[in-house]
């Protein structure tokens, strides 16, 4: 398998060489050259998230030096649940997927885990030690930091804007130290996206740092998060003979891209929903065609508060055409007072504490039963609302309860720096270290 740019195809890698550099050298995302296909019958009898994992990945790997240590690759990172959890007190059939059991309680945990695992054993050999730069909205830090920390071949520099996250995801993104370094940017997410990216592109730092990226630009962040779509899938499609649908909040695309790629290779998945906040780029292109980038708004659902999402590079590379697109993928935008209304509502009639992200595709969820839509639908469920008590808890009248991993992270001292949003303020900040 070879991956290529989605800005110029000639610009080929194999996947470790992708995992490596993060971005493409033209500025491009790497997707595969081809896709594998496959059917639920491949699947018979497999029912453990590594071994879906191993099986699912495994042509994505064909050929490279990674492909003789995939399962211990996925044994390491997929040693956590995803479980899918019906929703009993729904009008219609649902079910929940659960993805924040893991060890900052996001669904970001799967992708940095499995990064990291890949990335220790393309390093193996390498003197020179790895640089990576994550931007964040809010839960890809702290998942990154805490896959990474105390690896001594990699040092992590963490942006994320200032005051835009919770106080529960700020201290999970500055509570680690060591290899660990955490920038409060004076700025919005698309402007730390934005130096991360500036900073790949920049002479001085390719020559005094080797750099690479663990946001879902990555190749070896998305790979892996279709792993929970294929086995919820298939799961379901065993139980009910059907292809479920799914609702998703989205941001910078990463796993609704990961749900597109699942259901691409013939994972048994029916329809795809995007549920935004209020910052509708993404809504208003499958709408109309027109592709306009804004600046991000702030919204109780903070980690969806991308206004140049880097993903939809990849979505446009899989459909090029607006139509085939458009029937590709549904998008519905949430607003901050629908997400009140929602976490009051479901945490009575439903019986379930939402973070604000899920509750935006809890909220498209019933959108969807009022218009008419039928079959199982699957709400994606990704961030414990522990995270996000100072939202959650006046909404709903209820104390979330803190799971133990998340407790511990929060009792630890914070250490962070305060960043202009320049490249030059990040380039001063790396050539120092």
């Amino acid at each position: 398998m070879h991956y290529i740019s989605t800005r110029d195809s000639s610009l080929t890698a194999s996947l470790s060489e992708a995992i490596a550099r993060g971005i493409a050298p033209d500025g491009g995302l790497y997707v595969p050259g081809d896709f594998p296909h496959f059917n639920t019958r491949q699947f018979d009898g497999v029912t453990e998230l590594p071994d879906i994992a191993e099986r699912l990945l495994a042509p994505f790997f064909e050929g490279d030096p990674l492909a003789s240590e995939l399962g211990a690759i996925c044994r390491e990172a997929f040693n956590f649940p995803a479980p899918l959890v019906n929703l009993e007190q729904a009008p219609q059939p649902a079910s929940v997927l659960e993805l924040f059991h893991g060890p900052t309680c996001a669904f970001k945990d799967f992708g940095a885990r499995f990064l990291a695992a890949t990335m220790e054993r393309i390093r193996r050999n390498e003197p020179k030690k790895l640089t990576i730069l994550v931007a964040t909205s809010g839960d890809t830090g702290g998942a990154v930091a805490a896959a990474f920390h105390n690896k001594p071949w990699v040092d992590v520099v963490v942006l994320y804007p200032k005051g835009l996250v919770s106080e529960r995801q700020a201290q999970q993104l500055s509570c680690w130290g060591g290899n660990v370094r955490t920038f409060a940017v004076n700025g919005t997410f698309d402007e730390c996206q934005r130096m991360v990216k500036e900073a790949f592109l920049d002479a001085s730092l390719k020559e005094s740092h080797q750099l690479s990226s663990a946001n879902s630009i990555n190749i070896g962040r998305l790979l892996p998060q279709m792993v929970y779509y294929a086995a919820s899938s298939l799961q379901l499609w065993r139980d009910l003979g059907r292809r479920p649908n799914y609702i998703i909040p989205t941001g910078n695309l990463g796993n609704a891209m990961a749900c597109v790629w699942a259901r691409h290779v013939g994972m048994p998945i029916g329809e795809i929903v995007l549920a935004t906040n209020a910052n509708q780029t993404v809504t208003d292109f499958l709408r109309s065609g027109e592709w306009q980038p804004r600046a991000s708004v702030a919204t109780l659902a903070s980690a969806m508060d991308v206004g140049n999402p880097s993903n939809m590079e990849r979505l446009r590379s899989l459909h090029p055409e607006f139509e085939e697109l458009q029937g590709q993928l549904g998008a519905s935008s949430v607003d901050d007072i629908e997400i009140r209304g929602t976490l009051r509502r479901d945490s009575h009639e439903l019986n379930r504490i939402w973070c604000p992200h899920t509750a935006t595709a809890a909220k498209v969820y019933r959108r969807m039963l009022s218009r008419g839509a039928r079959g199982h639908w699957v709400i994606v469920s990704t961030a414990h609302p522990a995270k996000f008590n100072d939202i959650v808890e006046p909404q709903t009248g209820q104390e979330v309860p803190v799971p133990p991993a998340l407790a511990k992270l929060l009792s630890l001292p914070r250490q962070e720096q305060e960043l202009q949003p320049t490249l030059q303020a990040l380039r001063t900040q790396l050539q120092q270290h």
